[in-house]
């Protein structure tokens, strides 16, 4: 996912352009990120679309969405009276720049 993120944004990719910027920092054959997109596409994480003889591909949602999606199903699993607690736990991590960010946000929801 952070290939597709970090390649085309806003764009679609082909598996070969995917398998170049992955071999770049590591040895990984051809076929295992077809396989690794295919399996993407099924799970919903991608678009997958034939042009010509090739599959392009694209994130179907911003890094920041899966993340907030993630979060959000992590919530959702936790018991009602654990949710504050892990709620309160992440925040007390927090830097003071992604405190004002929440901060701001809270504000928005007002």
């Amino acid at each position: 996912m952070d290939v597709l993120w970090d390649l085309a944004p806003e764009a679609d990719v082909t598996v070969r352009e995917v398998h170049q910027e992955i071999s770049a920092s590591r040895d990984v054959a051809y076929t295992t990120v077809m396989t690794v997109m295919d399996r993407l596409s099924r799970k919903g994480m991608v678009e997958q679309h034939k042009e010509g003889r090739a599959y392009r591909y694209r994130a179907r949602s911003s890094r920041a969405e899966m993340t907030a999606d993630l979060m959000r199903g992590t919530l959702a699993d936790l018991g009602s009276g654990e949710r504050e607690p892990a709620l309160v736990a992440f925040v007390e991590d927090a830097s003071a720049e992604e405190i004002a960010a929440l901060r701001k946000a809270l504000a928005a929801l007002d």
